[in-house]
């Protein structure tokens, strides 16, 4: 036996010579905390690291079977619910480690506001808090895209909408996100490459930054009421705290965490044995219509916030309420970097987390049983009025089952019938030309899904020829402004005598 040791001991000093780990090591675990921050309050920040460690493990097993095409991405998730040995279990911890991942993260995010640890000298503590809930959320977005059913493909639609409003640079956007105008090929090779590279990257970087700061500038103190931060003491004060009243971090703090992490992996566990992964739904196809699309749980309250907005405020809300809550967010340490920590003592920081967390409660229990806006069955209840189709031609009847086949009436309303999403088609002829119309469905827009590899080019023909069609009897459609322009000084043998182009838009 001394022989075995004696033999470790020689392999464990052959690698220390050269690594030398020995010595952060013991600092780390030996740095000491203030007695009070041995809480149960302070085991959120290292649950999160456990799960993001659970869901890079799990992230690497699946990416072994899993195949980031549009054609086989539905089928190979099949493969690992119903071929693979264990293969669902696997997806469902992967799956259930994600909505505990955002979960945790939610509540340690709170738990640092209301504790008042954003504040001096832990400002950039805080700010990498919230870039890594901002990936946190971004992998949760990109790994609902890789199910690639019809949630996951509506989901997408709706995100690179939310894209492409913003004002100049959202054309290249979307294309830089979908690989092109429409969700294709290369949108999931892009969206893998986010989800299994790009944000577990980001996300193990500001991970590491963010616990180097935590050991180099030291767990927050238990909030006190009337022990308020003051730059030019507050460095002095902590360490006098820590070292005449506190405990190594191992084991005096680090049990508890451990415990917990535990718990969290346990429940994950136990979560994704008996409710097992998610998905995949129907496959991806834009013609089936029988389908009401949500997001994943952590994203319903964005649903229903839109679904209850005017369309009119769609776009100000979108483009702006994220941007403004970030802002907020990032600026807070520095506005607020001094003062009182304990919450006892801080109502307004009480009353909004309170607010937010009804706020979001709410919203997200009306995503799910509020219908959204699009009607998905107005394709069979509510038939095209017979006047729009009075004296058409052969190819514009031909137009107008494809608008009702294609469900274009799920978001459209014609003859006052149909969904609310999108505008009413009453008169789209007197605003677009038939090659704009066509452009419109082959590429999509706003909240629009391109229907380029959807409809055939007779299909498409014929839908904008009974769009063309749309226009008040006393209104003449809109034309091309070259054509409308030949057409007049054809006529008037060679005078241009053509009313104004736009005129007619």
């Amino acid at each position: 036996m001394p022989r075995v040791n004696g033999t470790g001991q020689r392999i464990y000093a052959w690698f220390e010579r050269r690594l030398q780990l020995e010595g952060p090591v013991k600092e780390a675990a030996l740095h000491p905390v203030p007695r009070n921050t041995a809480s149960w309050w302070y085991v959120f920040g290292s649950a999160a690291f456990t799960l993001l460690f659970l869901q890079i493990i799990t992230g690497i097993l699946l990416a072994l079977i899993y195949v980031p095409s549009a054609a086989h991405a539905w089928d190979s998730l099949n493969v690992l619910n119903h071929q693979v040995p264990l293969g669902w279990y696997i997806r469902a911890l992967h799956g259930w480690g994600s909505n505990f991942m955002v979960a945790i993260v939610l509540i340690h995010m709170a738990q640092v506001f209301l504790f008042g640890a954003y504040k001096f000298p832990r400002e950039l503590t805080w700010i990498l808090g919230v870039f890594l809930l901002l990936m946190t959320l971004g992998m949760a977005f990109t790994g609902q895209v890789l199910r690639f059913d019809q949630d996951a493909y509506w989901g997408l639609g709706i995100g690179a909408s939310i894209m492409g409003r913003v004002p100049f640079i959202g054309g290249g956007l979307v294309h830089l996100l979908l690989g092109g105008p429409i969700i294709a090929g290369a949108t999931l090779s892009r969206f893998f490459t986010l989800h299994v590279f790009v944000i577990p990257g980001l996300l193990l970087l500001f991970a590491l930054t963010h616990v180097w700061m935590v050991l180099k500038l030291g767990v927050n103190e238990w909030p006190m009421p009337g022990r308020v931060v003051r730059r030019a003491t507050y460095v002095q004060e902590y360490n006098k705290l820590a070292h005449e009243d506190g405990i190594p971090f191992v084991p005096g703090a680090f049990w508890k965490d451990l415990v917990f992490s535990g718990a969290v992996i346990a429940a994950v566990a136990v979560c994704a044995l008996i409710m097992g992964p998610f998905g995949p739904g129907g496959q991806p196809d834009p013609s089936i219509i029988q389908t009401v699309p949500k997001p994943d749980f952590f994203f319903l309250w964005i649903y229903a916030v839109l679904s209850y907005l005017p369309p009119a405020l769609e776009t100000p809300f979108i483009l702006i309420a994220p941007i403004i809550g970030i802002a907020i967010l990032l600026a807070l340490p520095f506005y607020a970097a001094e003062g009182e920590k304990s919450w006892h003592r801080r109502p307004v920081a009480v009353l909004v987390v309170s607010f937010v967390a009804v706020a979001w409660g709410s919203f997200t229990q009306l995503g799910t049983v509020t219908p959204w806006s699009p009607h998905m069955s107005a394709w069979s209840a509510d038939a095209i009025p017979a006047k729009f189709l009075r004296g058409a031609s052969p190819l514009v009847r031909q137009g107008a089952n494809v608008f009702q086949d294609k469900q274009c009436r799920n978001c459209h309303a014609v003859g006052g019938r149909g969904g609310q999403r999108g505008p009413a088609l009453d008169d789209i002829a007197t605003r677009m030309t038939p090659d704009e119309l066509r452009f419109k469905v082959v590429t999509g827009g706003g909240n629009m899904p391109a229907f380029g590899k959807n409809l055939s080019p007779a299909e498409i023909e014929a839908l904008v020829a009974f769009l063309d069609t749309l226009h008040p009897p006393n209104q003449r459609p809109a034309v091309n402004p070259v054509n409308e322009v030949y057409t007049s000084t054809h006529a008037s043998g060679g005078e241009d005598v053509s009313a104004a182009p736009g005129a007619a838009r």
